[in-house]
């Protein structure tokens, strides 16, 4: 084969991400992250292994939102890498996608955690173990402070926006109207559980509550089964707060238009279609690229004499006031001119036979025809109404005469002759003896403006 001697060596891809976790790190941003990271690692050690000693599911529960504060943490550092790239040939939108889609993944894992909790749930009601609450109260307190510092102290940018673009989910919405009884007593609260509170917040502090009221009916009663039912509690709470944010970030990647912006949208491309010189505004598609991006694409037919430049400034000053990466393609309207030939026939096309025969269709036998009408006629119809002038069936052939006739309907295409040449042939002058007259169109057939039936001149 062929060498090439500067080719580059291909990267594997464990190498690749080593190169791009090496970009990420050199940011001072990312290290704030890093040291979250790495003390969420060493929580989610101590609080798996509490789980198995205290052989409580609530607690296990629980512990699955300290993993997904690690997937959050990798969304906000896949955000910084997606703020340092630029647009490549390949991915000529740039990588805002990366955040979406690490959005999704991080909801939809947190889903799946929560429905093996259930699993698991189900089958200890059928044999519920004993619970232990040694460590029970405390892995709750170290979950919770720490979900809670992770959430406040890191600016997640993704989840942010998720969080106030998804609807809410029916723990919020709970929340609320309790939320409004309060500071209607209090209004100084209104600040901090107005409009709606953040979800993983609201998650968090619900899941402890639930594990501080198992802690006191197991120390109080042993009842042993209030850990399961804190248990579904918690992964029901966990699957509603996740399931709009996946809903919403789906949306974002199966390249929907918002909800939100369609009127305006619509707004906007009414008012492009009145622009001057503007005919039509077709084939339009916008939708969402990344958290508070949106991208469009569209098509418009300008008049043959307006200023492609001007029309194309003039739209994209129009959409780009909502659409920040707008793809607009201008072309001019366009019709077919039917196209005349002027090239004369050739004289062998026109030798035609002087005469040409036209034979009639063969009708059906007598007995099937009505003598009035011609027509087939049945034994049970009524007669007709009305008797047309229409040939019988014994009809003979008609014979017309044609020196110079043009071939018209063997597919050829037939130049207008000039006006030198009609005057010479006649066509005219009425009354030019053997030309062609103007009903018929052929050659040597009496006019009947021009002569009479024995070519004398009419009075």
């Amino acid at each position: 084969g062929t060498i090439h001697l500067f080719r580059k060596s291909q990267r594997s891809l464990v190498g690749k991400l080593t190169h791009e976790f090496r970009l990420v790190a050199a940011d001072r941003r990312s290290w704030k992250i890093l040291l979250f990271g790495a003390i969420n690692l060493i929580c989610i050690g101590f609080l798996l292994m509490w789980c198995s000693s205290t052989n409580s599911i609530a607690l296990t529960a629980y512990t699955y939102l300290t993993i997904f504060d690690l997937f959050s943490l990798i969304t906000c550092l896949i955000s910084y890498w997606v703020m340092m790239k630029k647009p490549s040939p390949v991915y000529s939108f740039g990588f805002e996608r990366f955040e979406v889609l690490a959005v999704f993944a991080s909801t939809v894992l947190a889903q799946l955690g929560a429905l093996f909790i259930l699993k698991e749930s189900a089958e200890r009601f059928l044999e519920q173990p004993e619970i232990h609450t040694g460590r029970l109260l405390v892995g709750t307190f170290v979950a919770l402070f720490f979900n809670l510092f992770t959430m406040l102290s890191i600016r997640n940018k993704p989840f942010a926006y998720v969080s106030e673009a998804a609807s809410t989910s029916w723990l919020q919405e709970h929340v609320a109207d309790l939320s409004r009884s309060i500071c209607g007593i209090i209004p100084g609260l209104s600040s901090i559980f107005l409009p709606r509170m953040n979800p993983f917040v609201l998650i968090d502090i619900a899941g402890a509550l639930a594990l501080c009221i198992t802690y006191m009916l197991i120390e109080i009663n042993n009842y042993f089964a209030v850990d399961t039912a804190s248990a579904i509690a918690i992964a029901l709470m966990t699957f509603g707060t996740m399931y709009p944010m996946s809903v919403y970030s789906g949306k974002v990647l199966l390249q929907t238009t918002p909800p939100h912006v369609i009127g305006q949208l619509d707004k906007l491309l009414r008012e492009v279609s009145t622009l001057d010189g503007v005919l039509e505004v077709r084939n339009e598609h916008f939708w969402t690229l990344g958290f508070g991006t949106l991208a469009g694409s569209v098509h418009v037919r300008i008049r043959r004499d307006a200023n492609e430049q001007m029309v194309l400034a003039h739209v994209t000053n129009r959409l780009y006031t909502l659409v920040s990466t707008l793809t607009v393609q201008i072309f001019k309207d366009d019709w077919i001119r039917p196209t005349l030939s002027s090239v004369p026939i050739a004289n062998s096309i026109l030798n035609i036979s002087d005469h040409h025969i036209i034979p009639m269709p063969s009708l059906k036998a007598a007995d099937n025809l009505n003598p009035v009408t011609s027509t087939p006629a049945k034994p049970s119809s009524p007669p007709p109404e009305f008797a047309f002038n229409t040939p019988g069936k014994n009809v003979s052939p008609v014979i017309l005469l044609n020196t110079q006739t043009k071939p018209y309907g063997l597919g050829l295409n037939h130049g207008s002759a000039p006006y030198s040449s009609v005057l010479n042939q006649g066509l005219g002058i009425p009354g030019m003896g053997a030309t062609q007259g103007f009903r018929t169109g052929f050659t040597n057939v009496p006019s009947r403006y021009g002569t009479n039936a024995r070519g004398q001149p009419r009075p």
